[in-house]
């Protein structure tokens, strides 16, 4: 039996004869297929946003919010299965509140990455349960600063300074390391307009479908190291911001398409006359 087909791929306890878990590899085709997340660490806090497919006309604006706070001071957001992201934050509230009731402080955000990390990665051991079907990507401020972790099916758990996932994974990565290329790190007010852009811009590979943005942020000084949602004329200023960003792209792209036709039929033009003249030569 080879390992592409039936019988390594029934349970998440047993590895095909390459070394493949092929639960854990559907899991990741279920993130790949659902909506675009990010999240940005900068110098004085983190951002997180989320494109929130409207699925019908009927949804309320502005429910059935996809961030979440797991403690006062760590947010989550994350793309996939919808249900398995809403059991996740609840495991990591629980370990949070563990943790406080223990050693009477807040939980630092690597010790909960390192818990949920865990709990995640035991869920691909044992036939009795299956894979997470989400990548949640989370953070917040802690003793020694901001932190952001993007944890995956398979448990694996990073930190980064940018990360992405979900559908429009692969524009919104560029995006992220163009806005995180330079020397001095953005700060969180920065982050939320650029964090929208990159969202707008992701949701190009699905624009037939509408969309809300969701944004939150973490901040030292804008939300005194608690998370919170942005709302009111901040979310509209970058929501504005995002748009005129994406409308210029675009323009931008379809000035450089109609250049590459220019220079298209030009050479076309000076090939036809060269076989002209060859014609007259001979």
């Amino acid at each position: 039996m080879t390992s592409i087909g039936t019988g390594y791929d029934l349970s998440n306890s047993v590895f095909s004869p390459d070394g493949r878990n092929f639960q854990v590899e559907y899991a990741v085709k279920a993130v790949e297929n659902g909506a675009t997340s990010i999240g940005i660490k900068c110098s004085d806090g983190v951002v997180f946003a989320v494109e929130k497919l409207i699925t019908s006309k009927l949804l309320v604006p502005r429910k059935n919010v996809k961030i979440q706070t797991i403690d006062r001071h760590v947010g989550c957001v994350y793309s996939g299965i919808i249900p398995d992201g809403r059991y996740l934050v609840n495991k990591g509230r629980e370990e949070a509140s563990s943790f406080k009731s223990l050693y009477s402080r807040p939980i630092p955000v690597p010790s909960l990455a390192d818990r949920m990390g865990q709990y995640v990665a035991a869920h691909t051991l044992y036939n009795s349960v299956r894979p997470f079907g989400i990548t949640a990507i989370f953070g917040g401020i802690d003793s020694d600063g901001p932190h952001l972790y993007m944890l995956e099916p398979s448990g694996t758990c990073w930190g980064y300074k940018g990360a992405a996932t979900g559908k429009g994974r692969q524009t919104a990565k560029a995006e992220l390391e163009k806005i995180l290329d330079k020397e001095t790190e953005l700060t969180t007010e920065e982050a939320i307009k650029q964090a929208a852009k990159v969202i707008y811009m992701a949701h190009e590979d699905n624009k037939d479908k509408d969309f809300e943005l969701e944004i939150s942020w973490c901040s030292l000084e804008g939300t005194k190291g608690l998370h919170k949602f942005v709302t009111g004329q901040q979310l509209e200023d970058a929501i504005e911001f995002a748009k005129k960003e994406t409308s210029v792209a675009d323009f931008n792209d379809s000035d450089d398409d109609e250049d590459d036709n220019n220079d298209a039929n030009v050479s076309s033009d000076d090939e036809a006359v060269d076989r002209d003249g060859d014609i007259n030569i001979e």
